[in-house]
């Protein structure tokens, strides 16, 4: 499709709700983006029905659902749980977002604090971010010890074993940025005041430690890919799309039916 020439089926998707809102993104007029967009809304909108099938069969069948969204700072994580969950019924999920630990749970064993928040029987929790705080970013930015570290290495994968063997469905996801994007958003984030609260002390390190991230994301994947618990990474540099594929993955990891 040329820039100035379109179809007549692709002039009714554009003046459409979602088209004219697809068109209206961006200040320049992009015909071909507006449509990409359209047809991923499209997409989206039908995995969300999907989803309400899924979270009816989990409820029904009482069902504990754990599903973890990992990623570098500005990866997109809390905006895909946001949008994948924004029509799901609220009363049987949750979205987890820890902040840092408090001198209690600082005492306590380490996964403690996150045994709090699993889900009950017929419920789905989403974790934006996990207890793999431990594996990458508490290291790469001095908040936990050699030791500590070494020490959850050790136990994470007996832990999801634990889960999965007790009848939890664990779900892991990983969205994989560039630095250049991950750069771009920073800016982004920096320019606009409704957003600026998002920006904090490790973000401002983000860009300078990246190879640090590397080097334990790395690790993290490869050590922690297990049978029961395993890792499934998305490209995200675009969101629209990491959205779209990350709920598709998810339809297809639990056997469902319509109920």
């Amino acid at each position: 499709m040329s820039q100035n020439t379109i179809t007549d089926k692709e002039f009714t998707s554009l003046t459409s709700k979602k088209g004219l809102y697809a068109l209206l993104q961006n200040d320049n007029i992009d015909f071909e983006k507006a449509l990409k967009f359209y047809e991923n809304e499209k997409k989206m909108a039908k995995l969300q029905e999907e989803l309400i099938q899924l979270q009816s069969w989990v409820v029904a069948n009482q069902k504990k659902v754990i599903i973890i969204f990992e990623g570098r700072d500005s990866a997109g994580k809390g905006g895909a749980i946001r949008r994948i969950s924004e029509n799901m019924n609220p009363r049987q999920y949750r979205t987890v977002a820890l902040p840092k630990p408090d001198e209690t749970e600082a005492g306590q064993w380490y996964f403690e604090r996150y045994v709090k928040q699993l889900p009950n029987a017929g419920e789905i929790v989403f974790f934006d971010r996990s207890w793999y705080n431990r594996a990458v970013v508490e290291p790469v930015n001095g908040f936990c010890t050699d030791e500590e570290y070494d020490t959850f290495m050790l136990q994470v994968n007996p832990f999801e074993n634990m889960l999965v063997s007790s009848g939890f469905i664990l779900i892991k996801v990983y969205f994989s940025i560039s630095k250049e994007e991950q750069a771009k958003r920073f800016n982004e984030i920096l320019s606009n005041p409704l957003k600026k609260w998002k920006y904090s002390e490790v973000d401002k390190r983000a860009l300078e430690l990246w190879d640090r991230y590397t080097e334990y994301k790395s690790r993290m994947l490869e050590e922690t890919n297990t049978d029961y618990a395993p890792w499934q990474i998305f490209q995200a540099n675009k969101k629209g799309k990491a959205r779209v594929d990350a709920l598709e993955y998810i339809l297809s990891k639990i056997p469902y039916k319509s109920v």
